[in-house]
């Protein structure tokens, strides 16, 4: 049947993800063995250093960089690579304003960015943002009323913000998924809002206290008028894979149906990762000047 089919891959996609893990920590206890050569402060320094709370979010801007490694921080991952001249690196953070802070302070503090980015997905709010829209935020907002502002100048010359389908305006940070058609837009309405996410505003938070330059990009995974399937919330409060399948098979269980709509909302967050990465390349290529030619072979030599 079509259902057993798709609960195979979907399982079977959740295993090689932990086999890679697993490469990765065996890589990890190599390298930090005591003829491991030592990596010094200045090589891990970065020019953009981006917090995404998951792994689907951060996917595709994982695809560009050149020579990425990993480490693992406390209930967190940083991944750490080239583009284009660049030192990029990435905290996946899990979800919350909690995690993100967390992640956030310690990429501060071990890398060194010049630029720090809160980046992923985001719920719509407004009907002038649609599927796969990208929304940079110049306000970030709490539903107490708690709001930071966002210094744009670095990038109101960026061609990429003229595209079709960006767009500027706040973002609302709230503790729980927003998932029902009626709620998102009762939010967009009451805090004037284009996107609605979870971590936001704690990364601007911590950057503020830190003195470090922000800004917050989000692609649009799901519309004003798009409903999630409820087991999203049931999959987004395990950290591990290992709990992940068990709370997939459970829902699956439960409600065969929702099979098919994880399986799309799979497919369309590969699609969202892919667009948002493609903007964050242009947006840290005006925002971080290619080095020299000559300077690139000096450091090389």
């Amino acid at each position: 049947m079509a259902w057993q089919w798709l609960v195979q891959n979907w399982l079977r996609g959740l295993a090689e993800a932990k086999i890679r893990e697993t490469v990765v920590q065996a890589a990890r206890e190599q390298m930090s063995s005591p003829a491991a050569p030592t990596v010094d402060a200045e090589s891990r320094a970065c020019d953009v250093g981006a917090v995404f709370a998951l792994r689907e979010e951060s996917g595709g801007l994982e695809d560009l960089l050149e020579g990425l490694t990993t480490t693992k921080g406390d209930g967190f991952l940083v991944r750490q690579g080239d583009w284009s001249g660049r030192r990029i690196a990435i905290a996946i953070s899990g979800a919350g304003r909690k995690a993100a802070a967390r992640a956030a302070e310690s990429l501060i503090l071990g890398h060194r960015p010049t630029w720090v980015l809160s980046a992923g997905f985001c719920g719509g709010l407004s009907p002038k943002v649609r599927r796969h829209d990208l929304v940079v935020a110049d306000r970030i907002a709490l539903c107490d009323g708690s709001e930071l502002s966002v210094d744009l100048e670095a990038v109101r010359s960026a061609s990429c913000l003229s595209r079709q389908g960006v767009h500027v305006g706040r973002l609302l940070t709230v503790d729980e998924i927003v998932r029902r058609p009626h709620e998102k837009r009762a939010l967009g309405k009451t805090h004037d809002a284009l996107g609605v996410d979870l971590e936001t505003f704690a990364v601007a938070e911590v950057c503020s206290r830190r003195q470090r330059r922000f800004l917050a990009v989000r692609v649009v995974s799901d519309a004003v008028d798009d409903q999630l399937p409820r087991e999203v919330e049931r999959l987004s409060r395990h950290k591990t894979r290992a709990a992940q399948i068990g709370a997939a098979l459970g829902a699956f269980l439960d409600r065969p149906g929702a099979i098919k709509e994880m399986y799309q909302l799979k497919e369309n967050a590969l699609a969202a990762s892919d667009r948002l990465a493609k903007f964050l390349a242009a947006l840290i290529a005006h925002l971080v000047p290619a080095p020299r030619e000559e300077e690139r072979r000096g450091n090389e030599q």
